[in-house]
């Protein structure tokens, strides 16, 4: 049998709310938007390298897609829930804005919005270095974040 080796950060990279350590007022946050149905078509996470941005994004696509329900504790045994774990839900769209700067890359990603999605509740595109965009790249997507 082979064995899989994998990079310690992801090995051990908290898979639901309760395992993220030092953002206990972003995941409070989170938690109640969930619970009370109360969320906001857009979020922005900013912080430093290593403070768990792209992990609470994924978590967060995991409590919307739960194939039980739309909840703070997502359940990590549904299909859903263990496709974004493994990085192959077709509805978590994850982009390299570092590699990805020109206009045409965000057109093309934006052209993708207008369609449901594919087997979860909510589709989720996830923006990481969005900072890196060109000028015309991060205007285009303002635009479109604008009008929900």
């Amino acid at each position: 049998m082979k064995e899989q080796h994998q990079v310690l950060a992801r090995k051990w990279r908290p898979k639901q709310f309760a395992d993220v350590v030092g953002q206990s007022h972003v995941v409070r946050a989170l938690s109640n938007a969930l619970a009370q149905n109360q969320l906001h078509h857009a979020y922005l996470f900013t912080g430093t390298r290593g403070v768990g941005k792209t992990t609470l994004a994924r978590i967060l696509a995991k409590c919307l897609n739960c194939e039980a329900r739309v909840t703070p504790e997502p359940c990590g045994q549904c299909s859903s829930c263990q496709e974004i774990d493994t990085g192959r839900f077709v509805d978590l769209i994850e982009v390299d804005a570092a590699s990805r700067t020109k206009v045409e890359d965000t057109r093309d990603l934006l052209d993708n919005v207008q369609y449901l999605p594919a087997k979860g509740r909510f589709k989720v595109y996830l923006i990481d270095e969005v900072h890196m965009l060109s000028n015309h790249s991060f205007n285009a997507l303002l635009k479109t974040l604008e009008e929900p």
